[in-house]
């Protein structure tokens, strides 16, 4: 009886999926391309879809079953209820390979749409007590579609597969609810990275700063970290006619919010970009009196991981000096626990994969921007695996940058267009990392 070599099977996946680091003609990029086109319509659909239908975070249960229902039709080993609404689908390649991860983000964000498109979002609903209107401005309702298009394009090459790839669709990126847990945190703690263990993870974020067309990808610390504070100024109320007979909490908070906004670039290495910002002050009830606490709420971002904990330090430092000197008393409450890592982008990932960019866009439709103040929960994931975030251009052709809504504004616009190039690079990465992985296994 003939008995096929220990690796054979192997070599034989690799020679149909084809080996980016040999072949520059890889057998399964014309079909790829080809699935990719085949697909586009109903990504289109899938998103129009979700963006008339936008859900908050952790309240994602239409979206949830949507993705579980397409999962389970391709084939998938589906896990439903991950991080509450979370979903998870495995898909294995016709041989024991590599494992790659991709994620996509699901939630809405509490904003009231003011574009008029035959599917914006008319939905409300409630967020701390109040009334909302629930839009996705930040293009989540992209993301989810691209991926379910990129499940569908990479199931139906699963007998030349040479792996396994991980589509993970998450709730929450935009931070779970007050009291609750949530986000890629929770979905690493319910076994997100688990059995299939990743050996990276990809993701995308569709952004109006590039033009359709167009991908971008920058290596090492992509986007900041982002931790909340809240600084709380006691003091001793008292009557404005005579600011001397109580402790000034007003002036305490102002003195204090100038130097903590202030450190970057004075306390800490400015050619590491970080950026302190105060969003809200409340304090006192009326013109004529010195209130007794004034209370402040803001946000402490960085693009490196030492710098943050630094940045942590001095401002405690600097509002215990300034209300100490004034005879107050202060506070200081930084959220680490529901804060965001630095998106970190692994250099030795990027520079075996940024050629797969390049071949898909174009080479001079890659950009390399500067790091992102803005914050992602992708980061937690890149904390664990090598990860590997890039950003999809929507802005429609012919529109000035200036003009173009930014991600988050009620007017935030997703030229489609640009979906069908999300798939593609999506698609291609999976395939050109499990090829390009298991080649180097098997040497």
């Amino acid at each position: 009886m003939h008995r096929t070599r220990p690796g054979a099977t192997l070599a034989l996946a690799l020679a149909a999926a084809g080996n980016i680091a040999e072949s520059p003609g890889v057998a399964l990029r014309d079909e790829i391309e080809g699935r990719a086109a085949s697909v586009e319509s109903r990504v289109i659909a899938w998103r129009r879809d979700l963006h008339a239908h936008p859900e908050l975070s952790n309240r994602e249960f239409r979206t949830a079953g949507i993705v579980a229902e397409h999962l389970r039709g391709l084939g998938l080993e589906v896990r439903t209820q991950v991080a509450h609404t979370g979903v998870i689908g495995v898909l294995r390649g016709s041989v024991p390979g590599p494992v790659v991860a991709l994620r996509a983000d699901m939630d809405a964000l509490p904003v009231t749409e003011e574009l008029e498109l035959p599917f914006a979002s008319k939905v409300r609903s409630t967020t701390g007590g109040r009334e909302v209107g629930v839009m996705h401005a930040c293009g989540h309702d992209a993301h989810t579609a691209i991926l379910l298009g990129t499940a569908e394009v990479l199931a139906g090459v699963r007998e030349r597969l040479p792996g396994t790839v991980v589509f993970l669709f998450q709730p929450a990126e935009e931070r779970p609810p007050p009291g609750e847990e949530g986000g890629a945190r929770l979905m690493i703690e319910e076994g997100a990275l688990e059995a299939p263990v990743p050996g990276a993870i990809f993701a995308l974020h569709v952004v109006p700063q590039h033009e359709t067309g167009t991908l971008a990808y920058r290596a090492g610390g992509a986007m900041a970290s982002s931790d909340r504070m809240r600084i709380v100024v006691s003091g001793q109320q008292t009557h404005a006619a005579y600011p001397w007979l109580g402790v000034d909490t007003i002036a305490v908070a102002s003195r204090i919010v100038l130097e903590i906004q202030a450190i970057p670039g004075r306390q800490v290495d400015a050619r590491i970009p970080s950026v302190v910002s105060i969003g809200s002050i409340h304090g006192g009830v009326r013109h004529n009196i010195i209130p007794g606490e004034v209370e402040m709420v803001g946000t402490i971002r960085s693009l490196d991981s030492v710098q943050r904990r630094e940045l942590h330090e001095r401002i405690r430092r600097v509002a215990a000096g300034i209300a100490e000197s004034a005879g107050a008393r202060v506070d200081v409450e930084i959220d680490t626990n529901r804060g965001y890592p630095v998106t970190h982008n692994d250099p030795e990932l990027g520079r075996r994969m940024l050629p797969t960019l390049r071949r898909v866009a174009g080479a001079e439709r890659v950009a390399h921007p500067l790091p992102r103040t803005g914050a992602e929960d992708f980061g937690h994931y890149a904390l664990r695996i090598p990860g590997f975030y890039f950003w999809l251009g929507i802005r429609p052709p012919g529109v000035p940058e200036r003009d173009a809504a930014s991600n988050h504004s009620p007017r935030f616009f997703v030229d489609e267009d640009a979906l069908l190039l999300g798939v593609r690079a999506m698609s291609a990465l999976a395939i050109d990392y499990l090829a390009d992985a298991a080649t180097a296994r098997g040497k």
